[in-house]
């Protein structure tokens, strides 16, 4: 299993003096910071992910986080879609994989940072008034909107992508630190394959599918 070390190592590094003057104090303190190195080497972890198989006549959006979906609603969503659009919200929790990945295959069209607040990420108001970072990746058969939010503890998101980059479905395009949650705006004649309580594998579980006689 890969590490996200690069992103990881500012953190790691602290722990390590924190591990050489705890030593220095006395050896059996040693145990709290090897804990903590311990935690950050399991948040920072990679696993590969195996994308599901695509159905012809379908376009599907896979998960593009780990979590707990904690919404699965159809709201009006004013930045890209400006109407309907089906949205779920997933909730990242400190011991989830927090990398995230693209649920198509398209160019990123938008990448925009918003300052906000930092009230846990499970708060019914917290899209909209913590700080977040939107994406929103197009192809020519269709779109989606990401959000990635940050939360009471997780006070990081980090975007890789740029606009103009090409993400493959299922390619990782950032991370979320030590817990929050993202949201995917999906187009309204968007079938939902997840319901609210279910846990999501991002790469991995498919979210929601179109099928292509339905699209407008």
């Amino acid at each position: 299993m890969k590490l996200l070390l690069a992103e990881g190592r500012t953190y790691i590094g602290i722990v390590a003096v924190l591990a050489v003057v705890f030593f220095a104090i006395h050896p059996l303190l040693l145990s709290l910071p090897l804990f903590g190195l311990s935690f950050l080497l399991y948040f920072f972890r990679d696993p590969k992910r195996d994308h599901p198989p695509e159905i012809a006549g379908e376009i599907d959006f896979l998960a593009p986080a780990d979590g707990r979906v904690t919404g699965v609603d159809v709201v009006h969503e004013p930045y890209l879609f400006r109407g309907s659009a089906q949205m779920v919200t997933i909730f990242l929790s400190p011991l989830d994989v927090h990398v995230n990945r693209s649920p198509i295959s398209g160019q990123v069209k938008v990448v925009e940072h918003r300052q906000g607040k930092f009230r846990p990420a499970y708060l019914a108001d917290a899209p909209s008034v913590n700080e977040r970072n939107y994406l929103v990746v197009q192809n020519s058969e269709t779109q989606c909107l990401l959000v990635q939010i940050v939360g009471i503890v997780a006070r990081r998101v980090v975007c890789w992508a740029k606009v103009g980059d090409q993400l493959q479905r299922g390619e990782k395009f950032g991370l979320m630190k030590f817990g929050s949650s993202l949201q995917v705006f999906m187009p309204p004649e968007t079938e939902m394959r997840v319901n609210r309580g279910a846990r999501v594998v991002g790469g991995e579980t498919v979210i929601g599918v179109i099928r292509r006689g339905a699209m407008v």
